[in-house]
């Protein structure tokens, strides 16, 4: 199954419509994103908890890290840079933390609030090697910006 981006931000906009809670929005946004492509192993947000800090927030798939310092692997990486990161090969990126042994390629961006603060970052994790396109990031950053815009 390949996803249907429009269908999701379409889904998405009326689930979360007026919804300013980021968490309430994260386990929707989780939720709607791991189930609409079969790449999709791990879904879910590493939540800024305090200055250098993410913590894991709602997610769907196996147990996650529960901590990733913005100065260890791709979470960090995007955390760190503000940056999206496509991982191809998880094993080729340096300082990658293995949450999960059968994770092969991974997805992260950052997630700003309507004020432009960095609140998370969104990782998806697949168990197939170079799983994630351009399309996929650059829809999905639109996505989450549309989702995040009315957080404060």
């Amino acid at each position: 199954m390949q996803i249907e981006y429009t269908t999701l931000a379409e889904t998405l906009q009326s689930l979360t419509q007026g919804e300013t809670d980021s968490v309430a929005l994260m386990a929707t946004v989780a939720c709607e994103v791991h189930h609409a492509d079969d790449r999709f192993d791990w879904t879910g947000f590493y939540r800024v908890t305090e200055p250098e800090l993410l913590k894991i927030g709602p997610y769907q798939g196996g147990h996650g890290c529960l901590v990733i310092p913005f100065s260890r692997g791709v979470c960090g990486a995007a955390a760190r840079s503000g940056q999206t990161q496509l991982v191809a090969d998880v094993d080729a990126f340096p300082g990658h933390i293995a949450c999960a042994s059968s994770t092969r390629s991974e997805l992260v961006l950052p997630v700003w609030n309507g004020m432009g603060d960095l609140i998370a970052v969104f990782d998806i994790d697949s168990n197939l090697p170079d799983a994630f396109t351009e399309e996929d990031a650059s829809q999905l950053a639109q996505i989450l910006k549309d989702c995040f815009a009315a957080v404060k």
